[in-house]
């Protein structure tokens, strides 16, 4: 016998053996994670205030859909609503110099809140006409609603206080310039049972525009019934 045939390799013939170790391994974690899967519960408060969480970050930076459609159930809702705060935000952010624009619920409410003197003319009650396409554009946002659905919008304005802590009711500036926005909003076209109006105590300077995603049986007079059979 040759001294080459005597020499044995103690690695040799055992390539088969360390796949099979790690195909193994393999497994057994595989194994270890389908366990983990099947013996979870889905926690649906805490999913859906972090999809809440990321639809209200990232809201305001997606593409406004081209298209408003008709959809229905509470899913759709979010849905149509989403898309008219994309369309709402992306009017301003392109015409105006806004201060803020919140998402306070994602496909529900959304707040514009701007400085009075770049929506108006320096003390006075009159729309900057650079202005005038931006009321055109939330005129039809707001009349563009999908079946089923309203778009509502609310102008608010600071006002100091008259007397102690009593707003003022007589003719200021801020009540004039309130006044002058919503009739300009309904000239254009704008739903009159869409467009609201009001004063706060607070810096006139400041205004804040509210849009609210509504069912349209939220709108609607609900009647009860009495026992007597008449309506209330």
């Amino acid at each position: 016998m040759s001294a080459q045939e005597e020499f044995h390799d103690p690695t040799e013939g055992h390539g088969g053996s360390s796949i099979a170790l790690f195909l193994a391994l393999y497994l057994l974690v595989l194994a270890f994670f389908i366990l983990l899967v099947s013996i979870s519960t889905v926690e649906e408060v805490k999913s859906q205030a972090a999809m809440d969480s990321l639809s209200s970050t990232f809201t305001t930076i997606l593409p406004p859909s081209l298209q408003l459609t008709a959809v229905s159930g509470s899913d759709g809702e979010v849905l149509a609503g989403q898309q008219f705060q994309q369309e709402v935000t992306q009017i301003f952010s392109t015409t105006i110099q806004v201060t803020k624009v919140d998402v306070i619920q994602p496909g529900r409410l959304m707040r514009v809140k701007l400085n009075s003197d770049i929506l108006f003319e320096t003390d006075k009650a009159d729309i900057r006409p650079s202005n005038q396409p931006l009321l055109d554009r939330i005129v039809a946002s707001l009349s563009s609603r999908p079946t089923g659905f309203r778009y509502d919008m609310e102008f608010i304005i600071g006002t100091a206080y008259a007397v102690g802590k009593s707003l003022p009711i007589g003719e200021t500036l801020e009540i004039a310039r309130a006044g002058v926005f919503a009739r300009e909003m309904l000239g254009r076209g704008a739903p009159p049972d869409s467009v609201a109006i009001g004063i706060k105590h607070g810096d006139p300077k400041e205004i804040s525009i509210w849009f609210y995603i509504r069912d349209i049986d939220e709108a609607q007079l609900k009647f009860i019934e009495t026992k007597n059979g008449e309506k209330n």
